[in-house]
């Protein structure tokens, strides 16, 4: 009789375990089961410069979604980025996209303004107005190697 309630104590807390490990799990990889509550757009930049797919973007600095799959487009050799927007986040049609770093050489993220609401109407594709990430390298090369030059 000990023997087996010692059996099913340890059975139960095996489960509970196993049920906490799951749950941590789907808690911090964000997982959804039961439909998507995000938008998906997409942005076109010609340099992503760093920029990785699952990245933050942002809204006057507070996160509103994250990076999914990023394309090059083989006619036009641009990248195609799709966004992950939460749905309560509305964008209009003269919404502009930034790639931006965190710190000197921090993550990259993308900063978004999300138009003109009365002005621009509701944002029903690709945002175009977009400006590529600053290659850092590049510049402090240039400006070590002295060839930036005033114009």
């Amino acid at each position: 009789m000990n023997s087996k309630k010692i059996d099913f104590s340890v059975g139960l807390f095996v489960i509970v375990g196993l049920l906490a490990i799951v749950y941590m799990a789907v808690q911090i990889g964000s997982a959804r089961f039961l439909g998507s509550d995000d938008q998906r757009v997409t942005a076109i930049f010609t340099n992503i410069g760093g920029l990785s797919s699952g990245s933050n973007i942002t809204v006057a600095g507070v996160k509103i979604g994250t990076v999914g799959p990023i394309i090059l487009n083989p006619e036009t050799l641009k990248a195609e980025i799709e966004l992950r927007i939460n749905k309560d986040i509305e964008l209009f049609d003269d919404a502009t996209a930034a790639i931006k770093t965190n710190g000197l050489i921090g993550d990259k993220y993308i900063a978004i303004y999300p138009g003109t609401p009365g002005i621009g109407m509701p944002l029903d594709g690709a945002i175009v107005d977009t400006e590529p990430a600053i290659d850092i390298e590049g510049l402090i090369s240039r400006f070590a190697f002295g060839s930036v030059s005033e114009e």
